[in-house]
């Protein structure tokens, strides 16, 4: 299997984010690639694709704004890493601010996604690893890996959070589109929901979305991810979410993605993103699935049965001393 990852993406590396009501080191740390990289062998460094296949995604004021943050934050004074703390209620009329402080809430949802010097370079560089993987599958590899750090799935077109920035799994989806796919798949098997692809794809009929994830109803991001949700217009019907509870062990999850595999199958999708978290596994810090290190080959040989090209980006996981085993398990299993 052909891996991509760029060193780059390991200069991102905030002190720290706000986590239940306190200050704690941040989570998403260079250690988690670090980690996979050791357990997984050698990754090829991916080919600089520039910025039209994110823009194919994300809002043009978005991404300038990303790549100016943190050099606005630093010429207002602040010290540390840019983090917002003031958010406009839902429903606020929009309005064209250019204090930093006001910027850093109109496109963040959370507090725990800090933005340094260094975030663009590494999301960038995350977007072109996963670029660089859909490539070669639209070249005929049948199965291809990106290490995307940082991960992407909580990052809208125009808004950052839950320590995503650039959506990876989206970006790879729509590359596959512009590339002349039809129709394209998106499954979702990291522990908390995928805000951000679901609001990319939500009016849409072409791209398929399915998550497994802990029910919102008590796990982040809370408001996003309930089961009654399935798209608008002519995406009526494109999403898929399957809340879990706390505590799922493999047989549910496994049940769960047999579901979610069924509906892509049905959607007739001719390429499948896979935007795989590790947080799913038994000893994750911030989560509570109770998915063990073999269990992940099972789930992976399933979604290969499936037999559509498959492009894999890393989302999360957080119990490092495991992550490298756990992500080689995964790509064992395709």
């Amino acid at each position: 299997m052909r891996k991509f990852f760029d060193p780059r993406q390991l200069l991102h590396a905030p002190a720290r984010e706000l986590h239940n009501g306190g200050f704690t080191d941040y989570a998403e740390t260079p250690s988690r690639a670090e980690a996979i990289l050791a357990a997984i062998g050698g990754t090829e460094p991916p080919e600089d694709r520039g910025e039209a296949p994110i823009l194919a995604v994300h809002d043009m004021d978005y991404v300038a704004f990303l790549k100016s943050a943190a050099a606005r934050w630093a010429e207002a004074g602040r010290p540390g890493d840019a983090v917002g703390y003031v958010w406009p209620v839902v429903g606020r009329r929009p309005l064209r601010l250019d204090r930093i402080d006001a910027l850093l809430g109109q496109y963040s949802f959370d507090a725990s996604t800090p933005l340094t010097p260094h975030t663009w370079d590494s999301a960038y560089w995350s977007a072109q690893s996963a670029l660089a993987a859909t490539q070669v599958v639209l070249d005929g590899e049948p199965v291809a890996f990106a290490l995307c750090r940082p991960p992407g799935h909580h990052a809208g077109a125009d808004y950052y959070g839950g320590y995503c920035h650039l959506n990876v799994a989206a970006i790879a989806a729509q590359a596959a589109r512009d590339a002349g796919k039809q129709r394209v798949a998106i499954l979702d098997i990291d522990y908390h929901h995928g805000n951000g692809t679901q609001d990319i794809f939500w009016t849409r009929g072409d791209v398929f979305y399915a998550s497994l994830h802990a029910d919102p109803a008590t796990d982040y991001p809370f408001y996003w991810g309930h089961a009654d949700e399935v798209g608008e217009g002519e995406g009526a019907g494109a999403t898929l979410n399957l809340p879990l509870p706390q505590g799922t062990t493999l047989d549910a999850f496994r049940r769960a993605q047999a579901r979610a595999l069924q509906a892509i199958a049905d959607f007739g999708a001719e390429l499948l993103v896979v935007s795989f978290g590790a947080d799913t596994y038994i000893g994750d810090p911030i989560s509570a699935f109770r998915i063990e290190t073999p269990d992940y080959a099972v789930l992976a040989a399933d979604i290969a049965a499936v037999g559509l090209p498959t492009v894999i980006v890393m989302e999360g996981g957080y119990a490092v001393d495991a992550l490298g085993e756990n992500v080689a398990s995964l790509l064992s299993g395709f």
